[in-house]
């Protein structure tokens, strides 16, 4: 796949977000599918969709960035109807293949909005492809070959610098300078985690999102920082990576840091798990106390964002050079849409 004469469109697959009450429900059942999370969490979490009138911003973000992209394609006469799909709710990414296939598709590149390795972060996402396709049938769908990460992209990594500077000017004047820098991501199981990558290490998922805040940090200039994690949603006897956000506030407490500046590196886009687990538990945390606190926006809103997609699809249709700032090992899954575990990534 090595021309924009082999690419019919490009597939935008997310993770899905309800958009009404009644919608909160069964979309936390498709989430939380075949993962033994409990009942009472899910009503847990049910309340803070219905604190946001049942809605996630996920929807909207993306279509946002998508009409964004599309303007970043046409830019560079690559004219591909973007198409929007789900993993967890409408537009469900079956539904969206099949209308890709009665649209005539035959080849397609697919962005995932997830900058990362690991299970959640890439391979399910080739399950997410696999199983759309199935649901057609093979002989009518559309070839579709996931695009590569991107945690270590210039362009990724400049809209989260500049977000983490914005947020500092947010701080007052007199703890600004004492402030923490904390990045946070989205826990997983430390399971995923101790099984090890090709070259025997752990996981490729916190070294990728310990890297991507390296060079954030190191863009913004900031020596000192730490990475955390927020919204584990597994039963409590189950080990997942830590710190916690909140219990992490404590910690920085204890040591007198006056104020922090917090950066969902590990989020591309301000849905519920950063405007809830950051906006409210995170900063009603610093006030009790008594810390300053500040968040960074999410990459998903800097026009770069978008930018930043269209490059990837222009380093399959039009060979362009690949772009990155780490040495760490970037998923290929582009030249021949194999999946990531060949090369030991998740």
């Amino acid at each position: 796949m090595n021309s924009s004469d082999d690419v019919d469109a490009l597939l935008y697959l997310s993770f899905g977000g309800p958009e009404g009450h009644q919608e909160v429900r069964p979309f936390l059942e498709n989430v939380t599918r075949g993962r033994n999370v409990p009942p009472e969490r899910l009503d847990e979490v049910a309340e803070h969709y219905h604190h946001f009138g049942g809605v996630s911003p996920l929807n909207r973000l993306n279509r946002d960035i998508m009409s964004s992209l599309e303007g970043e394609l046409a830019e560079r006469g690559l004219n591909l109807p973007v198409y929007f799909g789900n993993r967890n709710w409408h537009p469900m990414v079956e539904d969206t293949v099949e209308r890709m296939a009665a649209d005539g598709v035959r080849r397609a590149l697919v962005f995932a909005t997830s900058a990362w390795g690991g299970y959640s972060g890439c391979r399910q996402y080739h399950e997410d492809i696999a199983r759309a396709r199935d649901a057609i049938g093979q002989q009518r769908a559309p070839e579709l070959v996931k695009l590569r990460q991107f945690y270590d992209h210039p362009l990724f990594v400049a809209a989260n610098a500049d977000a983490v500077t914005r947020a500092y000017a947010h701080l007052p004047e007199d703890v600004r300078t004492q402030a923490r820098l904390v990045f946070t991501a989205h826990s997983v199981p430390l399971s995923a985690e101790e099984r090890s990558g090709a070259d025997g290490r752990p996981r490729w998922y916190s070294r990728q999102v310990h890297e991507s805040a390296r060079l954030v940090a190191e863009a913004v200039g900031v020596t000192g920082y730490d990475v955390v994690w927020q919204s584990r949603s597994g039963p409590a006897s189950v080990p997942w990576l830590e710190p916690d956000v909140c219990d992490h506030l404590d910690q920085l407490s204890a040591r007198s840091v006056p104020a922090v500046v917090t950066s969902p590196v590990g989020f591309v886009s301000d849905h519920l798990e950063v405007i809830w687990d950051l906006d409210n538990e995170a900063a009603e945390k610093a006030g009790e106390l008594g810390m300053g606190f500040a968040r960074a926006d999410t990459a998903g809103t800097d026009p770069r964002y978008a930018r930043m997609i269209a490059e990837l699809v222009s380093e399959h249709v039009e060979n362009q050079r690949v772009r990155k700032l780490s040495p760490l090992v970037t998923a290929g899954c582009t030249a021949n849409g194999q999946l990531c575990v060949a090369q030991g990534c998740c």
